[in-house]
């Protein structure tokens, strides 16, 4: 376990979005960045199960491919960052950076439309 306040979680939030290859980044839009303690019930309801798995983060909104013309002033959708499993997980600032990390990158794919599916395909999981 290794804990970290909440600025420094949102700052390694924030770092892993930034070192996202310019491709991916520059095609993000009307997203924004999210820093909750745990997931709710309603995570694990949308998702389809119950709350006996660990969320580490989740993806709330329409995916790229599925906005259509009709998709305009809409609020933005959000990838949520959970940071309390994700620090239960860490054994280190290193681990827990490399951890948010991945969490980051994959619910972005969320974001463009790969399922999870997909990632467990392209070994990404």
């Amino acid at each position: 376990m290794y804990n970290v306040d909440r600025k420094t979680f949102e700052r390694l939030v924030t770092s892993a979005v930034e070192d996202l290859p310019d491709t991916f980044r520059d095609r993000i839009t009307n997203l924004e960045f999210v820093v909750e303690d745990l997931a709710s019930s309603d995570d694990y309801a949308r998702l389809g199960g119950g709350q006996g798995g660990t969320l580490l983060g989740v993806y709330r909104g329409i995916p790229l491919p599925r906005r259509g013309r009709r998709y305009n002033m809409a609020l933005p959708d959000r990838i949520v960052i959970f940071q309390q499993p994700l620090q239960r997980l860490a054994r280190s600032e290193a681990d827990l950076s490399e951890r948010v990390s991945h969490v980051v990158r994959h619910e972005i794919a969320h974001y463009f439309g790969i399922s999870d599916e997909r990632l467990r395909e392209i070994d990404a999981y």
